[in-house]
């Protein structure tokens, strides 16, 4: 049993090194499209990610593109804070991908029309709040899946 967290255009080495712990921690697979806010050697990333980023399952692609064209046949749930499904009614799958989109802006909005069935939120019980930070939403959201996975 495992689930795919898919990061889009990530901009901060910080999350991406917590994420791809988390993905290690929950027995994930990492996928980062490209282009990235920063270089994979940068120390910010290697030290989010301690010493554990050597055994971590990840793939790279150069493009949303390259991406949908390996995986078009395979099973997606996408978030943004514009979704209207909260991510407690994804219906799980083992091998899912879960598609997060970049810190500043989040998934382009042509993804989002063209899977808005597909596209879900972690709530938020406040007004004076816009979004999670991305390593917190990625992991509310593969600890639900390996929840529901496991039971």
């Amino acid at each position: 049993m495992s689930l795919n967290i898919v990061l889009y255009e990530p901009e901060i080495p910080n999350n991406t090194g917590n994420i791809g712990r988390l993905a290690l921690a929950s027995g994930s697979k990492l996928h980062l499209v490209k282009p990235f806010g920063f270089e994979l050697s940068d120390s910010r990333l290697k030290r989010a990610g301690l010493d554990y980023w050597q055994h971590l399952d990840i793939t790279i692609y150069e493009s949303i593109e390259d991406f949908f064209r390996m995986h078009h046949d395979k099973e997606f749930a996408f978030f943004s804070s514009h979704g209207h499904k909260s991510h407690w009614d994804i219906p799980f799958k083992d091998n899912m991908f879960l598609i997060f989109g970049k810190e500043s802006v989040g998934l382009p909005k042509p993804l989002l029309e063209t899977y808005k069935n597909h596209l879900y939120k972690v709530p938020l019980y406040s007004d004076h709040i816009r979004s999670l930070n991305l390593a917190n939403a990625v992991s509310i959201v593969i600890y639900e899946g390996t929840r529901q996975l496991n039971n």
